[in-house]
Formats: C-alpha cells, structure tokens, sequence
C-alpha cells in the first residue's frame, strides 16, 4: 500500500466517551476533571494475548484511577495513540452505558477487549 513504511505506535491509550465516537474519530466526548485521564496500554504481549482471526485481547485489566468528581454517562470507549488527541485506533459502545459518579473506579477485566480489524 504505497511506499511509506508503517510503524505501529508503542503504547496505546483507552479512553471513555459520553458521546458517541465515530469511525473518523470525531465524536468523543472524554470527562474533564474529577481525576479522569486515559489508561496506557503498551503495544507488546504482555498486554496483548496472541493475535487468531484479526483479533487481539487484553492481557492486562484497563483501570482508570478512582474518579473524585462525576464523570457523566459513559456510553463508548476508545483506544486512541496518544495520551490527549491522537488518532483514534478503535472504539466500542458500552452496552448497557455505565453512570460514573465520585468515588467509582472504571475496570475492564482481562479478556474483556477485544480489538479486531475488519477489511469491510
């Protein structure tokens, strides 16, 4: 696919949406505040299981630190290649949504991501 080489990012980030994001990766609507920061997930197999049928899975549960304030509704999460902006690498809608009021610790268990990309 053309001459420029490709070079995977090292870490990747995991960060909540009370809005929905989009497949260009517009749309996100992160909390601000009450302690919220997006989760560092390293590009590497001990925080991704062996790749079968273009999907990968955590190996590591994503843990967001407590929050201190509300964070709203979250409705998506999505795996971005930066702390803050980023290009946005893949994204899920929470179902059911989850309330994040103060006090509350975001988990997603080990095996619960699961990344795949498509060729559709």
């Amino acid at each position: 696919m053309g001459s420029v080489a490709f070079t995977p990012p090292t870490n990747y980030y995991f960060g909540l949406s009370s809005t929905t994001i989009n497949i260009d990766g517009t749309g996100a609507t992160e909390p601000s505040g009450g302690a919220y920061a997006r989760v560092l997930l390293a590009n590497d197999k001990t925080s991704w299981g062996t790749a079968a049928s273009g999907a990968l899975t955590n190996s590591v549960a994503v843990t967001f630190a407590e929050s201190t304030a509300s964070w709203g509704t979250i409705t998506y999460v999505g795996m971005w290649d930066a702390l803050t902006g980023g290009n946005l690498w893949w994204y899920d809608v929470l179902s059911p949504s989850r309330t994040v009021a103060s006090a509350t610790t975001v988990l997603f268990a080990i095996g619960s991501i699961t990344v795949q990309f498509n060729n559709s």
